[in-house]
C-alpha cells in the first residue's frame, strides 16, 4: 500500500496559503507562525525598526522553515521526529504541523 503525506501550511493571519514558518520572540516567549511571502515580510518590515536599534541577547535560532531550500523541514525529517515522538512517549498527530516542543525535544536529542 502506498501513502503519501503532505503538509501544507496555512497563513495563520489571513487563511490563504503560507510559505513559511517564521519563529520570534518577545518579552521572554519564542513564538512561531505560518505566513505567506507577503505576510512575512510585512512582519520583518515592521520589526526592522526595533532590530536595527536592539542588541542580540543570547543564542536563538534564526532558521526559517517554509518551502524549498533549507528553509523547508523535509518529510523524511518530520517523519524522523514523529518516529522518534513516538518512541519516546510524546504526543504526536500523524499530519499537520508538528508542536514546536516536540521539534525543540528532538534537536536537544540529537
Amino acid at each position: 500500500m502506498a501513502k503519501q503525506i503532505q503538509e501544507i501550511l496555512i497563513d495563520d493571519l489571513d487563511g490563504g496559503e503560507a510559505n513559511e514558518t517564521v519563529s520570534f520572540a518577545i518579552d521572554g516567549s519564542s513564538y512561531e507562525i505560518d505566513l505567506s511571502d507577503l505576510n512575512a515580510k510585512k512582519l520583518r518590515d515592521a520589526l526592522t525598526p526595533f532590530v536595527q536599534h536592539a542588541r542580540r541577547a543570547g543564542a536563538v535560532s534564526t532558521r526559517r522553515r517554509g518551502r524549498g531550500g533549507t528553509r523547508a523541514m523535509s518529510r523524511e525529517k518530520s517523519s524522523e521526529i514523529r518516529q522518534w515522538a513516538k518512541a519516546h512517549g510524546l504526543p504526536v498527530s500523524e499530519r499537520g504541523r508538528i508542536a514546536s516542543t516536540v521539534v525543540e525535544q528532538y534537536e536537544r536529542a540529537h
